[in-house]
């Protein structure tokens, strides 16, 4: 290929970057599809039209160009991309079997690992999901990401002390990722140590005040820990705006030691102080 060939590609490929980023995924689609048209093999096109595919929920239609590519050499992005795509086409054995084969690559692609424990898990598999990630941390046991998916993984099966422990490594390692705050927060949560849950939620939301799923959870640790007031606040801040959130902030005071219980969405939303025709119609929809 000229010089000149090259830099049109590279500039075409730029484009469907731009446009991907922008979600103009058909936009994205006509340049990539161009792009292969004069070559077939292009593992940037060819991933440009994974996404851009994935985009429009048409991500299958991406296999047979990702298929194009693996065959030619080790490729642990394009490999992994296509074993999830084979996954969500509802090939779950071909998915697995060849991200499991991915994973063996050396040196090791490690989204690959996450992948194929994610996997694992949606398919019920959660011991060989949670061995994947360990096996995954063998190999970088220094990898924030890949302990934040071992906690995770292992809430889910409820080993909640052994799901704390790795999320206080990973935050230690990395103490301003708010998603590892949040997990740990989520988990110390489960274990009913409310005051450090508390204190990792409130991280959170320093960095990113408008963050309301965070704020719910900081809420239950505060009617737990007795500050009534302080919950209620956070929640009435949950609902601010969002009215459709009511129906959390009244299970979060309705499930807590030391919340409330409200006899219909109405008087929690009057309560809270949210919009009294959105809860009306809320409570309508919520109703057998």
């Amino acid at each position: 290929m000229s010089g000149r060939q090259n830099n049109f590609l590279a500039q075409a490929l730029q484009q469907g970057a731009l446009a991907l980023r922008a979600q103009q995924f058909a936009q994205a689609e006509q340049i990539a599809t161009n792009i292969l048209k004069s070559s077939r093999t292009d593992r940037h096109a060819a991933l440009l039209l994974a996404h851009a595919l994935m985009g429009q929920k048409r991500g299958d239609e991406a296999i047979a160009p990702l298929e194009r590519i693996a065959r030619r050499g080790e490729d642990g992005e394009v490999e992994t991309l296509l074993g999830a795509l084979l996954c969500g086409a509802g090939r779950v054995t071909d998915g697995i079997a060849q991200l499991r084969r991915t994973t063996t690559r050396r040196p090791p692609y490690f989204p690959s690992f996450q992948e194929l424990a994610g996997q694992l898990s949606k398919a019920g598999q959660h011991d060989e999901a949670i061995s994947t990630i360990e096996a995954g941390l063998a190999l970088a046991p220094d990898s924030v990401d890949l302990k934040l998916d071992l906690g995770r993984l292992l809430q889910n099966v409820d080993q909640i002390a052994r799901a704390v422990n790795v999320l206080q490594s990973a935050r230690d390692a990395a103490p301003g990722r708010p998603d590892v705050l949040s997990q740990l927060g989520r988990v110390l949560v489960a274990r009913g140590d409310y005051a450090a849950a508390a204190d990792a939620f409130r991280r959170v939301l320093a960095l990113y005040p408008d963050d309301r799923s965070n704020r719910a959870y900081l809420a239950t640790c505060l009617l737990e820990l007795g500050d009534r007031d302080a919950g209620e606040a956070a929640l009435r801040t949950v609902i601010r705006g969002q009215p459709q959130l009511l129906g959390r902030a009244a299970f979060v005071m309705a499930s807590g030691s030391h919340g409330r219980f409200f006899f219909s969405q109405r008087a929690a939303s009057k309560f809270l102080g949210g919009e009294s025709n959105r809860a009306d119609e809320i409570s309508s929809r919520l109703k057998p």
